[in-house]
């Protein structure tokens, strides 16, 4: 049960979306259910600062820019400004969104790297590289594909199988082949700088003492101190996006060095701008740290990242929580099949972002199972529990108020605060839920009370009250319009937009969380404009239908 009076101070931050393509349907996962948690510890009064960034550097970046004949910054300045409009477009909240090739960044990176080197968590060793002499340069793990060395598994990448998650150098694959240019690399050796991650297995035992994961992924963590932690490669040689190492003349810091430095960057732009303490949430342990990520990139935030800061005399997380992926209609996203949505073919088919939103919360849990998005469930839901259920009472009682009642409430009849008292009830209920990401409870328990509240305006009848007894349906109208005002209330995190309006349709004014269930009595209110409008199938049909690449 949350604690009404405390207040926290919270920092949370999703996992920064790669500037080398467009925001698509399974990338809004994550970012709904962040925007949602956040909305919801602000509505209840705590301190919440909600940062993100885009992730820039690395080699698929350098490839695309110049394969477009741009800059690489060039490409990542036009990509930041399509994915804020794309986040914003689906009313995900930022309080900053910037780019991890910032001065902030790169001033971390190196002291974090410095700190780590003083600490003796730095040495340099001799390895063998796959290298593509076509086009002259070193290839990353995620551009060499082979066979798995483990499941034998077709088509994976070199740092990890998709089939059975198991981890291994880009060497070890079998019959590699370079993404780039298709040829069959060779191997060529280079010095590498490498992180020895072995030396703190002992810190990370106690970490995850501290239980900042779901007690679902303790076995996967496990596995990884059974099979031995090994060092981390930081570097990758020229040519190279990113920012230099500091004493090097041709090593640069690999991409999962300084993206999640891009967090702590990101908080330093927010201080900057909002007068904040950075050393209060990065040093001092002030705030909560709350990272949201994807299950794939689990071993970079609960191994590397906690390292890192915590040799650097940083705070680590306090909670790390990890989503599945999306599939579409029961199968993996696949542009051949036309189930690799982007966001903007969701908003080019005149879709309500916040049916998105709504669906994904009462799909989402605070486990890692992967949520699917059926359209065929997506349309049913949306027009059952977001119009039938909760718009149409509005539309309902706002009719008989608007012609009959000269837009006048009174107060709600004894059936009615039965039914508000019982609703009243819940709102701690969803608040638990809320606050533990068990958002698909959440909307359950919602619609719940948006039944009670239906069932009470069906039985009462105030289109037939009204007809002889005009107070009497005005205290029916009054009930059921405060019911829809809870439920505006609880919806709010997941839709605030349409919450908007109900706010300024019933003339609700103080939207924080402990205002709900208010009283709205005796007052006159604004006339009902709808909200919303059903989902259509040929909407669907079109978007699936039309495939658009990133």
């Amino acid at each position: 049960m949350i604690v009404m009076s405390d207040k926290r101070r919270i920092l949370v931050t999703s996992a920064l979306p790669y500037a080398n393509g467009s925001i698509h349907l399974g990338h809004l996962v994550e970012y709904i259910q962040t925007d949602v948690w956040a909305r919801f510890q602000k509505m209840r009064g705590h301190e919440c600062v909600y940062i993100c960034a885009d992730d820039t550097h690395g080699t698929p970046i350098m490839l695309s820019a110049q394969k477009q004949g741009i800059t690489p910054e060039e490409l990542i300045e036009k990509v930041h400004v399509e994915h804020q409009a794309d986040f914003a477009a689906f009313h995900v909240e930022f309080d900053t969104y910037h780019t991890t090739h910032c001065d902030e960044n790169k001033e971390l990176s190196e002291l974090i790297y410095n700190r780590a080197k003083a600490a003796g968590a730095i040495c340099e060793k001799d390895i063998e590289q796959l290298y593509d002499e076509e086009a002259g340069m070193f290839l990353p793990d995620r551009f060499v594909k082979g066979e798995c060395p483990k499941c034998e598994a077709k088509e994976q990448y070199g740092d990890s199988c998709e089939v059975c998650s198991a981890t291994y150098s880009p060497k070890d694959l079998v019959e590699p082949v370079s993404v780039v240019s298709g040829q069959k690399p060779v191997l060529r050796h280079s010095n590498h700088i490498f992180f020895k991650l072995s030396d703190y297995e002992g810190f990370l035992q106690e970490w995850f003492k501290q239980d900042p994961v779901h007690e679902g992924l303790k076995k996967k963590l496990n596995e990884w101190f059974e099979s031995g932690l090994k060092d981390w490669d930081i570097s990758r040689d020229a040519p190279y996006f990113g920012f230099k190492i500091p004493g090097t003349d041709d090593k640069y810091f690999y991409v999962w060095v300084d993206a999640p430095v891009g967090y702590m960057a990101s908080t330093k732009k927010w201080c900057e701008t909002n007068g904040g303490d950075f050393d209060s949430i990065w040093v001092n342990g002030d705030y909560e740290i709350h990272h949201f990520i994807g299950k794939d990139i689990l071993y970079f935030h609960t191994l590397f990242w906690p390292v890192m800061l915590h040799v650097a005399e940083f705070q680590t997380p306090h909670h790390v929580h990890v989503h599945g992926f999306l599939t579409v209609n029961g199968e993996k996203m696949s542009k051949s099949r036309g189930t690799f949505i982007l966001a903007s073919s969701y908003l080019e088919q005149g879709l309500n972002p916040e049916y998105l939103r709504y669906y994904y919360a009462s799909k989402l849990s605070a486990s890692v199972e992967d949520i699917d998005l059926n359209f065929d469930d997506f349309i049913q839901r949306v027009n059952s529990d977001v119009v039938n259920k909760f718009v149409n009472i509005g539309s309902r009682l706002g009719a008989i108020v608007r012609k009959k009642l000269d837009l006048k409430l009174s107060t709600p009849d004894a059936e009615g605060e039965t039914l508000l008292a019982e609703m009243r009830q819940s709102i701690p209920v969803v608040a638990d839920l809320y606050d533990a990401r068990e958002t698909n409870k959440a909307m359950r328990e919602i619609m719940r009370l948006a039944d009670l509240a239906n069932q009470y305006i069906d039985q009462k009848a105030p289109w037939t009250v009204v007809k002889t007894d005009e107070e009497h349906a005005r205290a029916i109208c009054t009930s059921g319009l405060n019911a829809l005002a809870i439920l505006s209330g609880l919806l709010s995190p997941v839709m605030p937009v349409l919450s908007s309006k109900v706010a300024s349709f019933l003339g609700i004014t103080d939207t924080i969380w402990d205002a709900i269930g208010t009283l709205i009595s005796d007052r006159e209110i604004a006339p009902f404009e709808r909200m919303a409008d059903r989902v259509d199938a040929d909407q669907v049909a079109s978007l699936t239908c039309t495939p658009k690449t990133a």
